[in-house]
């Protein structure tokens, strides 16, 4: 192996090899911007503040059996960054339609896996378009890595920036590095046997704990493997791999925040239940029965700590299952049933477990994860993120950040990806869906706003209601 290679994780490679025309494995961003900006000032915050991360200046090198990563000897930041311009008056309509394209094109293996196209002359200011592919880290910890590309205020000082060091190429033998693991291996298994005798010490019940933990495992392993696949509806179709984005106008977050509060639930309660609302509406334009079961939508899970800065990238998060009650109209009873489901999850391991899954399939042989990734992709329609962003608005290379999105890609057969982002006060929703799919993304923006409109009237006129049989 050359001494600029490194192995690349097992779950990272799990990603890589999810990879297929129907579905490229690529984290998708749109950022609109209040004004234009220097190109020569974006380039240069993205060399401080974004190529501190080796894995943006690295290839990937995949090998069949194994994957690695090495430094691209022909890296030139003009093969990732490109400026264009939308035709005319370009509007809403024109970037979405970028977009879409964008979502739809794979990347190009001979170089990083990632891309910038910044677009000139959009609505007065200009956007900028993100590609990503999933392998070098999850979708959280890149929002974090291109929120870092931002600033507090509209002119800091670039050269104030503290940029990462750059992680040294491995210069380490094979069998140095052979012997470097045997001794991780072994000092782990030291501490952990340590830290079991300490806990049995300090807790004598603990082995029964740890057996209560491993049966709860086994027990929500067997559910994900024995959950019934998903029933047939218009949004399971086999793939084209042509991609249709949209996104909403914002909501008020403080708005959100007061139909939770009044229901007695969380903000993410309360979205889950506006996307519910949101499908129930889509099936309703479109005649379709709706399933008495509900439909699932797969959402990743954090398993990095967020009050900690990222230092290296990677994959670290799990999916869960959550169904969605499309079958339960009353928008009270839909979140009261989303609750118990959330609540259901929280208590659960299988954000755990699917990670497991990701870092064995990534070992075994190829086959084996697409017959496991078509078993999984069967049990969900969709896949849905919520990030909590950032809470004060943000400026890029001097402009306003007003409206920033992002997709995560779907996997094996789902063809829908939905997005929920907090920003500066507001929430943000967006959509994309395979061309396939008879679903028209910009009027589920619609049924979105419908959604959570009908959810907080009937939030607030329930809190009224209550306020006057207490004072009755």
């Amino acid at each position: 192996m050359s001494s600029t290679q490194t192995p690349m994780s097992a779950v990272d490679r799990a990603w890589l090899r999810m990879d297929s025309p129907q579905n490229p494995m690529m984290i998708c961003g749109v950022w609109t911007l209040e004004s234009p900006i220097s190109m020569n000032r974006l380039r240069k915050t993205i060399e401080e503040r974004f190529l501190c991360f080796n894995r943006f200046r690295q290839r990937v090198v995949d090998k069949g059996d194994r994957a690695y990563w090495q430094d691209d000897p022909l890296f030139d930041l003009d093969n990732h960054l490109h400026q264009i311009a939308l035709p005319g008056k370009a509007d809403k309509a024109e970037l979405q339609k970028l977009a879409s394209d964008m979502n739809s094109t794979s990347l190009d293996f001979r170089h990083p896996l990632w891309q910038m196209h910044y677009i000139d002359n959009y609505e007065g200011g200009g956007a900028l378009l993100i590609r990503i592919h999933h392998c070098i880290a999850d979708g959280i910890s890149l929002v974090r890595v291109m929120l870092s590309l931002t600033d507090k205020m509209p002119e800091p000082k670039l050269s104030k920036v503290v940029s990462k060091r750059r992680s040294k190429p491995n210069q380490r033998s094979a069998i140095q590095q052979f012997f470097h693991r045997a001794v991780d291996n072994a000092q782990t298994a030291t501490g952990q046997a340590r830290l079991l005798i300490q806990s049995v010490r300090e807790e004598p019940g603990y082995p029964f704990k740890l057996a209560s933990t491993a049966s709860a495992v086994a027990l929500d392993l067997a559910k994900l493997g024995l959950a019934p696949v998903e029933p047939k509806t218009g949004l399971k179709e086999p793939l084209s791999g042509r991609k249709q984005v949209a996104w909403a106008d914002p909501l008020d977050l403080a708005d959100v925040k007061a139909c939770a509060k009044a229901l007695g639930g969380t903000i993410n309660d309360a979205l889950l239940c506006t996307v519910t609302g949101a499908l129930q509406r889509h099936f309703a334009a479109h005649k379709e029965a709706i399933p008495d079961c509900g439909i699932r939508v797969a959402v990743p899970f954090n398993l990095r700590p967020l009050d900690q800065p990222i230092e290296t990238l990677g994959n670290k998060f799990g999916l869960v299952l959550v169904t969605l009650p499309v079958e339960v109209m009353d928008p009270l009873m839909c979140f009261q049933q989303v609750q118990e489901n959330m609540n259901q999850l929280k208590r659960s391991y299988q954000a755990q477990v699917t990670y497991s899954l990701l870092d064995i399939l990534g070992r075994g042989p190829d086959v084996l994860e697409r017959r496991a990734l078509n078993l999984l992709s069967n049990k969900a329609t969709a896949v849905l993120t919520n990030v909590p962003g950032p809470k004060e608005a943000l400026y890029l290379a001097g402009s306003k950040l007003t409206q920033p999105m992002f997709w995560v890609p779907q996997s094996g057969s789902i063809g829908i990806g939905m997005s929920i982002l907090s920003y500066a006060g507001t929430v943000q929703f967006g959509i994309t869906v395979d061309k396939a799919i008879h679903a028209d993304p910009n009027a589920v923006m619609d049924y979105f706003r419908q959604s959570f409109e009908a959810l907080s009237h009937a939030a607030l006129a329930g809190r009224h209601e209550a306020k006057k049989h207490q004072t009755g």
